[in-house]
């Protein structure tokens, strides 16, 4: 039979070259979105949704929102709605979105690089109080987060945070979320140098630009001239790191592709010097290539961070350098790391001009509007206008005489806001958990707080440096891939049978020189009743095995399973 005349079947389907299917990169020809998500940001900008919340949704109330802009658009303005009470974590992935919707709204005030005036923090603690039910979560991500927001609410708080110089400009959403910053920019005695300028020209010249309002999903930034790396290039989707060069200049080396969640990647390295004056577009460089090269396919692998893993960072400065910059960017050191600093900011140290600033430790982020409008006014009591927030759900007052630092830790600490906390105060922190958040099965805050009280009184003399990150899902808001203890919500049987919260156990994660994500043992959860217990177990078997100088990872990384059990 001629070949003109074959009929089609499987030897003919079979003949044909397999194609790769297309993970939907703008630059390479794919713009028909591939997902519900991308075809909602074709059919409107996020950044529209502001007007229709102004004079629409406001006006009419939450029954008047279109369904596109309340669980997609609405992000692009800081704007979740909250989990409704009383759905277990069972169902966080059964339910429909409209079943879990509150007809109320999580919402996120943007910190870039967690600078804060006493005046700012002020509207930011009356909003929460006036608006918010009282509620204010310091984040991991420097911002502020209110909870029992309603729509028509939200022009007057947006008026209020605006009469500020604040915003909640993409706060959420495919975009520029905010810019992580050395909360000691400008005052640490040994930072590399200040790069408030930095943050400040990328916010003036990108944040709300329609070039980088639809990416492929969130966009993590940080910028930091600190030598205690506070807040953690490695997990950032694109990080300047403050370094000098052979020439003893002062600049960033850069880092890209960093993330956790569900498919955890530490950033790479491109090798790369950037001065000061190229900052600001070599940002706007990374987060176009993100922009026109990211997978939007598919939201599971739509992050940057599977880019250059597929590309590799010699490619990703190759295309960075020719197609975006069009000049190179000169070679440069790594960062230097130190393994024995802790990185945070907590307690009394001095500033390069003699004053002192003060970092205090609210329990695992939780606060209120109340207790930070009293922040502000002990601030402003004694004599400092600038507050800031930290990448470890902390505060910091700055620029405090050195007379006066015993008045204000006292003040302070009458507040529960303790200087000198314990090391479980210190460094434990947790997500918002199933109070509040749709995508959450179990409790945080609450456990997280009282895992804290228990230790504290079963372990009054444990000063090792120790990291309990408490999560209540997958998606690692609170960082429990890189913590010495991750606790990663998941529901579970207890000895009774029945189904309980609980937490999956992640050992010896860290960042810096001990890079590594936590070691997951097999079978190794427990309930979030039986946490305290599990906890204090573990602790003083590291206690009683640990050799001289061996920090809490180390011992993980050598110790039997039985004795992590």
């Amino acid at each position: 039979m001629p070949p003109s005349s074959a009929q089609p079947g499987k030897a003919a389907t079979a003949a044909k070259p397999r194609r790769r299917r297309g993970e939907g990169q703008w630059a390479l020809g794919y713009r028909e979105p591939l997902n519900k998500n991308e075809e909602n940001k074709k059919n409107d900008d996020g950044l529209n949704v502001r007007d229709r919340i102004v004079n629409i949704y406001s006006k009419a109330g939450f029954d008047s929102i279109d369904p596109a802009d309340l669980r997609g658009r609405f992000r692009w303005f800081g704007l979740y709605t909250q989990r409704a009470p009383g759905i277990d974590g069972g169902k966080t992935a059964v339910l429909e979105p409209e079943e879990l919707d509150d007809r109320y709204f999580m919402l996120r005030v943007r910190i870039d690089g967690g600078q804060l005036t006493a005046a700012q923090l002020r509207a930011v603690a009356e909003i929460s109080r006036d608006y918010g039910r009282d509620t204010a979560d310091i984040t991991d991500r420097q911002n502020v987060q209110y909870h029992w927001i309603r729509v028509e609410d939200v022009p007057a708080i947006w008026d209020k945070l605006e009469s500020v110089g604040l915003s909640t400009m993409e706060a959420c959403g495919d975009t520029p979320r905010v810019i992580l910053g050395c909360p000691l920019a400008g005052v640490a005695e040994d930072e590399v140098l200040d790069p408030t300028a930095q943050i400040e020209q990328i916010y003036d010249e990108h944040i709300g630009s329609p070039l980088y309002s639809n990416l492929p999903r969130k966009f993590k930034s940080s910028l930091s001239g600190c030598t205690v790396h506070c807040v953690n290039h490695e997990i950032n989707d694109v990080a300047f790191a403050g370094v000098y060069n052979e020439a003893g200049e002062a600049g960033y080396d850069l880092y890209v592709g960093g993330g956790l969640s569900t498919n955890p990647m530490f950033a790479q390295r491109l090798g790369a010097f950037v001065r000061p004056d190229q900052v600001s577009e070599v940002w706007a460089g990374v987060c176009s290539i993100f922009r026109d090269y990211g997978f939007r396919r598919l939201r599971t692998r739509a992050r940057i961070k599977f880019l250059i893993k597929e590309w590799g960072a010699s490619k990703f400065r190759e295309v960075l350098e020719e197609e975006y910059l069009g000049y190179k960017l000169a070679d440069g050191p790594a960062v230097e790391l130190d393994p024995g600093v802790r990185r945070d900011h907590v307690g009394v140290h001095r500033q390069r001009d003699g004053k002192f600033y003060v970092g205090f430790a609210p329990k695992v982020g939780r606060v209120s509007g109340s207790a930070l409008l009293r922040v502000a006014e002990i601030a402003e009591e004694h004599g400092s206008d600038r507050i800031r927030t930290t990448a470890d759900q902390k505060l910091v007052v700055l620029d405090i005489e050195e007379d006066l630092v015993p008045s204000i830790t006292a003040a302070l600490e009458a507040e529960d806001f303790q200087v000198n906390p314990s090391v479980f105060r210190r460094q434990t922190m947790a997500c918002t958990g199933i109070e509040f958040c749709k995508l959450a099965i179990v409790e945080t805050k609450g456990r997280a707080a009282t895992l804290i009280d228990e230790l504290e009184k079963r372990l009054p003399d444990f000063e090792e440096p120790l990291t309990i990150n408490v999560n209540g899902c997958p998606n690692s808001c609170a960082r429990i891939q890189v913590a010495d203890i991750g606790l990663k919500g998941q529901l579970m049987l207890d000895d009774r049978g029945e189904q309980v919260e609980g937490y999956q156990i992640h050992l010896g994660g860290g960042m810096g020189l001990t890079q590594a994500f936590g070691k997951k043992i097999r079978g190794l959860k427990t309930t979030a009743e039986d946490l305290p217990d599990y906890v204090e177990r573990l602790l003083r078997r590291f206690q009683e095995q640990k050799q001289d100088g061996e920090n809490f990872a180390a011992w993980v990384g050598r110790a039997d399973d039985a004795d992590l059990k």
